[in-house]
This record gives C-alpha cells, sequence and structure tokens, in this order.
C-alpha cells in the first residue's frame, strides 16, 4: 500500500520555525520526485516546493524563495520541509506529494501521482 505520512505542522507566530516531514512507504522513493504543495481556505491548492529523484535539483515557488528549503533522504524515505521566517500568509494544509516513478517535477497538482493526507499550519500575527 503506498502512503504518503506528513507530521510536523501546527501553530506557530509570525516570523517563527516549523519543519515538516513526510515519509513515504510502498513506493520506490528514490524513482518519485517528491514535494509540498498547499492549499488554504477557499484557494486552490498551489505548488510550494519540489526536489529531483537524487535531490540535486530544487524547485520553489517564488513567495517562500530564500525562507523555505526541501530535502531529502533517500535512505529513511524521508521528504522535508523547512519553513523559516513565517508569514500569515504562509496558513494553510500542506500536502505532501509523489511524482513518478521516472518523471520530471512538475508544478501542476493534476498531475501528481501520490497524495498525502496533509498537515495544517497556522502562523499567526
Amino acid at each position: 500500500q503506498v502512503q504518503l505520512v506528513e507530521s510536523g505542522g501546527g501553530l506557530v507566530q509570525a516570523g517563527g520555525s516549523l519543519s515538516l516531514s513526510c515519509a513515504a512507504s510502498g513506493l520506490t522513493f528514490s524513482s518519485y520526485s517528491m514535494g509540498w504543495f498547499r492549499q488554504a481556505p477557499g484557494k486552490e491548492r498551489e505548488f510550494v516546493a519540489q526536489i529531483t529523484w537524487g535531490g540535486g535539483s530544487l524547485f520553489y515557488e517564488d513567495s517562500v524563495k530564500g525562507r523555505f528549503t526541501i530535502s531529502r533522504d533517500n535512505a529513511k524515505n524521508t521528504v522535508y520541509l523547512q519553513m523559516n521566517s513565517l508569514k500569515p500568509e504562509d496558513t494553510a494544509v500542506y500536502y505532501c506529494a509523489a511524482r513518478g516513478p521516472w518523471l520530471p517535477v512538475s508544478r501542476n497538482s493534476h498531475e501528481i501521482n501520490i497524495w498525502g493526507q496533509g498537515t495544517q499550519v497556522t502562523v499567526s500575527s
């Protein structure tokens, strides 16, 4: 059974930091591009960050560049999102996403194969 399980969400004040993790099982993790999307109330799910199979290339949505860092550990089948300098507009449900096997990264949520259940991130002002 293919599964992505996120952890690490929560409530933080503006300017603070949170670290999200996503543990994958049931798939050949190293053959999947991995990423994070988010969805705020009343808005569409949007791309946040992605990382290629071996971690050699990283992609970010413009509003999070310089604040968020995506990384992966293929030995642990886990992808991470370190979020610093958080802003109230970062408040959303954050979803782990997998695309593959051996498919390039995509910012289009409709091209994602596998989703996690989501974790809530709330940033207070």
